[in-house]
């Protein structure tokens, strides 16, 4: 579990920690002769029977900075007000910091109680009392205790331990590593190390990581967990990582150190934003504030839609437009403070990360940020593709929610969606895939009783048709799925139902026939279209139209520009090829052997070869080909009408 103090300067915050752990967090030289906490301390230490890390915070308003960085990843408080002087401004600032930063556990302490009557100790008690009442810290317990006569220090250290058994532990499985760096310095011999909490996933040594958001790639040459050596660090615990790859100036506090996949800088978040009730204005429309996440200070704005603005006390929907790039993701919590760095404002959660400008207020964004903030990546997945007319980003969302590829997959199935393409898939919901299913078979319908000798629909016009904003590679996956199962069949750019027959009207069926009569039904040989128009007595164009059209259904197949043979003529062609295989050694033969045995010519055995070979039924290996799929399954029986002989 970590513990982050809190509370004004003075009250006794550095002095608690070092009772209870024997750390002294005090670190600078600054801050042993001024006597006051400037920078971050940490320090650990077993606390009846539990395993605590403090981070120990300054109480003085001009070190607020820093204070932000060190409670940005706590899973609990230790709210520490001085009997003496009771609650003080920067009491009140650190509380409102961390209701905004969600922190419910924790504890609040009374210090220096054995300075004091027993009546003050209850009045500062009632104080303190009234001050979490209306927060999400109401629940902390309060207690007196004495670092000096160690007065209340059992109890305390009760009340840690129960609160670190109780404790729910952050997800290790299923997300990415991410640590927000508040400490980067050299150590001799070893060379730059960074320290922070680690918020999601688990490192290991030797893992490949990223200093985000400069996008620098550092491999983890060693892990330290409360100054020991490790072989990991997990979600909840602090940890010293040695670096290899980033010199120290490549490297600082308010940087992530993560997994390569979730590496996005952002400068647009949109959030859900809420204003503290002791500010005495409303937060405007693109106000200057300090943004503070993680351990990151950066400067931005706030853009409110119809350029509104936000009650004291009350929260809506905003973005924040920051100046730089940032590491975020889903749920992250934020701090606002004003231009002047001087008062905290506000805070919230991110919403989405990834949000685009908005220049006005969108009914539909507005519904999907309502639905972004249910939590759980499965119940926002099913509410977002129930919106999304055009599917879901799916890479974009699961970087959001940093899950792992397992863990998204999960979610994918338990939000019951479906994914479409694979370079850029989109998630929808199954009720839009079937719709969109249908509205492809129902489309092609009414094309084909309007054009009924076309050939079928260009793609691009059937998208244009039924879904014009929809992604090309998602339309083009339910196509093939819809081609896969035999609804329809895909050809040169264009689609048809697969009953569907080109050549279904009188005249065709006409012309079909008499061209069935003329093509022959076995051997390698098939006039040419100028021949056969001739033989039939039709136009030359017609007829290579109509032969165009039937090789589209697959009554014919091209072998040739000028050829068109029946598949009844190829399937004893495919068996001739065999039968030539057979007889030759090691079952190979060449373009000769194949002419030779079946009396054709070189110009004609090519191309028959090559169709062979683009069905599968033959296979090149260099200048010869051997048999490959059984033809029966592809063309139809047929039996061979050479007579090959064995190779001597």
């Amino acid at each position: 579990m970590i513990v982050a103090t809190s509370g004004h300067i003075d009250h006794g915050k550095t002095l608690l920690v070092r009772t209870l752990t024997g750390i002294d967090t005090d670190r600078l030289p600054e801050e042993k002769a001024r006597g006051i906490s400037i920078d971050l301390g940490f320090a650990h230490g077993a606390v009846d029977g539990a395993t605590v890390s403090f981070v120990d915070v300054p109480g003085h308003e001009r070190f607020i900075r820093n204070m932000l960085a060190g409670v940005c990843a706590i899973d609990a408080a230790l709210l520490v007000v001085a009997a003496d002087d009771g609650v003080m401004p920067q009491t009140i600032e650190h509380v409102h910091i961390l209701d905004l930063l969600g922190i419910e556990h924790g504890i609040a302490v009374i210090t220096k109680a054995d300075r004091v009557s027993q009546e003050r100790v209850d009045a500062v008690r009632a104080e303190v009392s009234a001050l979490l009442a209306t927060t999400r810290l109401a629940s902390y317990s309060i207690m007196a205790a004495s670092a000096v006569s160690g007065q209340g220090l059992a109890q305390l250290r009760q009340s840690l331990a129960h609160l670190a058994a109780g404790m729910r532990q952050r997800a290790v499985e299923g997300q990415n590593f991410r640590l927000s760096i508040d400490r980067a310095f050299t150590v001799a011999g070893s060379g730059t190390v960074v320290t922070g909490t680690v918020f999601n996933g688990s490192v290991a040594v030797g893992d490949t990581l990223i200093v985000s958001p400069r996008g620098t790639p550092v491999r983890v040459r060693g892990v330290q967990v409360h100054g020991k050596s490790a072989a990991r660090a997990e979600a909840s615990q602090r940890c010293a990582l040695n670096l290899t790859g980033a010199d120290l100036e490549m490297v600082a506090r308010g940087d992530w150190l993560l997994h390569p996949c979730v590496h996005a800088p952002t400068r647009r978040l949109d959030a859900r934003v809420s204003l503290l009730s002791s500010e005495t204005e409303p937060l405007a429309h693109w106000t200057p504030v300090h943004v503070h996440l993680g351990t990151v200070n950066v400067l931005g704005r706030v853009a409110i839609p119809n350029a509104g603005n936000i009650l004291p006390g009350e929260s809506a929907h905003a973005q924040l437009v920051l100046e730089r790039a940032i590491g975020a993701l889903h749920g992250d919590r934020f701090v606002v403070r004003d231009q002047s760095a001087r008062r905290t404002m506000g805070g919230g959660v991110v919403l989405d990360p990834f949000s685009r400008p908005r220049r006005r207020a969108n009914t539909v964004r507005s519904g999907e940020l309502d639905i972004l903030e249910r939590g759980e990546p499965a119940q926002v997945l099913r509410g977002l593709t129930g919106v999304a007319e055009n599917g879901v980003d799916l890479e974009r969302f699961v970087r959001a929610f940093n899950l792992t590829p397992e863990h998204a997959a999960r979610v994918q199935e338990a939000a019951g969606t479906v994914a479409l393409g694979k370079d850029h898939p989109i998630a929808v919901s199954r009720a839009t895939h079937t719709r969109l299913r249908d509205k492809m078979v129902e489309a092609l319908r009414e094309f084909h009783a309007a054009q009924p000798q076309a050939a079928g629909m260009e793609v691009a016009a059937l998208r244009r048709t039924i879904a014009p904003t929809f992604s090309t590679e998602a339309f083009q996956d339910v196509l093939r799925e819809l081609a896969d199962q035999r609804v329809l069949t895909l050809s040169n750019a264009t689609a048809r139902l697969a009953q569907h027959d080109a050549t279904s009207n009188p005249a065709d069926a006409k012309l079909w026939s008499e061209v069935q009569r003329a093509l022959p039904v076995a051997g390698p040989f098939a006039p040419t279209v100028a021949e056969l128009a001739e033989n039939l007595k039709v136009k030359e164009p017609t007829l290579r139209d109509f032969l165009h059209r039937k090789s589209r259904c697959g009554e014919v197949v091209r072998v040739t520009p000028e050829r068109f043979y029946s598949r009844a003529a190829l399937a004893t062609v495919a068996a001739d090829a065999h039968a030539v295989a057979r007889a030759s050694a090691g079952g190979l033969f060449t373009v000769a052997q194949f002419r030779d045995a079946t009396g054709t010519t070189r110009a004609l055995a090519i191309p028959l070869l090559e169709l062979l070979d683009k069905l599968g039924i033959t296979q090149r290996a260099g200048d010869n080909r051997r048999v490959g799929k059984d033809f029966v399954p592809i063309l139809g029986p047929g039996e061979p009408t050479c007579k090959a002989r064995p190779m001597s």
